[in-house]
C-alpha cells in the first residue's frame, strides 16, 4: 500500500502538466507562423541553453550562468529580507510602542507594487545588481514581516503566564516563549517571501544586469525568441519549486513538535 501511494502521488502531480503540454502541442504543432512555439521546439531550445551545440548562438550553453546569477540575487535578497523582517516582526508583534511607531508606515508601503519601485531603485542604487537585490528584498520582506507579526500576536497569553511562573520574564520570553510559538507562522512567511522573491526576479533583473534568468527573458523578448522566454519561465518555476521544498523540509524538521507541521 505504501509503495502504491508513493507511485500514485508523483503520477497525480504530473497529470496536469502532461495534460497542459498535450493541449499546447495540439494547439501549436504544424503552424510555422505561430507566435507560440510547440513544446518540441522549446525542449530543443532548453537543451541548447543547457549544453549548447544545437543553435550555436549567443544563448547556447548559457543557462547555468544565468541560473547561478538569479539564484545569488534571489537568496541574497531573501536573506537580507529575513534578517530585517524577523526582528522587526518580533518587536512589532510584542512591543506596543514599536507597533504604534512602525506598523502604520509599513502598512502604507506594503501595497506599493515592486514594479513601482523600479525607477526609484535605479536612481538610488544605479543600474546593475544592487538594484536587483533591493527589489528582491522588497518582494520578500513584507510576507515575512506580516506573518511574523501574526505569529507573535497569536501566542497564547497563558504561555507567558506559565513562563513567568517558572522564572522566565522580560526579554528572555522572546527566545523561550515568543519565538518557538511563532515559528509555524514565521516559516509560512519565509515560504511566501521566497516565493515572492522568485516572482519579482524578472523585474529585479530589468535594471541593466547582463546575466540572470530575468535578463535572458527580456533579451529574448526583444529578439522575438519566444521559445527562450518560455524556457526561462520554466527554469524559474522549477527553481522556485525546489527552493520551496527545501524550506518546507527545514520547517518540517524544526517544527516536528507542531501538530500543524508534523
Amino acid at each position: 500500500m505504501n509503495i502504491l501511494r508513493r507511485l500514485t502521488a508523483p503520477a497525480l502531480a504530473l497529470a496536469l502538466p502532461v495534460a497542459l503540454a498535450l493541449v499546447w502541442h495540439l494547439a501549436t504543432v504544424g503552424r510555422p507562423y505561430s507566435l507560440i512555439p510547440p513544446p518540441a521546439e522549446v525542449w530543443t531550445e532548453m537543451r541548447d541553453l543547457a549544453v549548447g551545440g544545437i543553435n550555436d548562438d549567443a544563448f547556447s550553453g548559457t543557462l547555468w550562468t544565468h541560473l547561478a546569477a538569479s539564484l545569488a540575487r534571489v537568496f541574497g535578497g531573501f536573506a537580507l529580507a529575513a534578517a530585517a523582517a524577523l526582528p522587526l516582526g518580533l518587536l512589532i508583534g510584542r512591543v506596543q510602542l514599536m507597533r504604534a511607531l512602525l506598523d502604520p508606515t509599513f502598512q502604507i508601503l506594503r501595497p506599493v507594487p515592486v514594479t513601482a519601485w523600479l525607477p526609484l531603485a535605479m536612481i538610488l542604487f544605479g543600474l546593475g545588481p544592487r538594484s536587483a537585490y533591493f527589489l528582491v528584498f522588497l518582494g520578500a520582506f513584507y510576507p515575512i514581516l506580516v506573518n511574523t507579526i501574526f505569529g507573535v500576536r497569536s501566542v497564547e497569553p497563558r504561555l507567558f503566564e506559565a513562563a513567568a511562573m517558572l522564572g522566565c520574564t522580560g526579554t528572555a520570553q522572546f527566545a523561550r516563549v515568543v519565538l518557538p510559538a511563532a515559528l509555524p507562522s514565521i516559516f509560512t512567511g519565509l515560504r511566501l517571501g521566497l516565493g515572492f522573491a522568485w516572482v519579482v526576479i524578472v523585474v529585479g533583473e530589468m535594471t541593466g544586469v547582463q546575466t540572470g534568468l530575468g535578463a535572458i527573458i527580456m533579451e529574448a523578448r526583444q529578439l522575438s525568441r519566444t521559445e527562450i522566454v518560455i524556457c526561462g519561465m520554466v527554469v524559474i518555476g522549477v527553481a522556485g519549486f525546489v527552493s520551496d521544498r527545501i524550506v518546507m523540509e527545514i520547517g518540517r524538521r524544526l517544527l516536528a513538535w507542531s501538530p500543524a507541521h508534523g
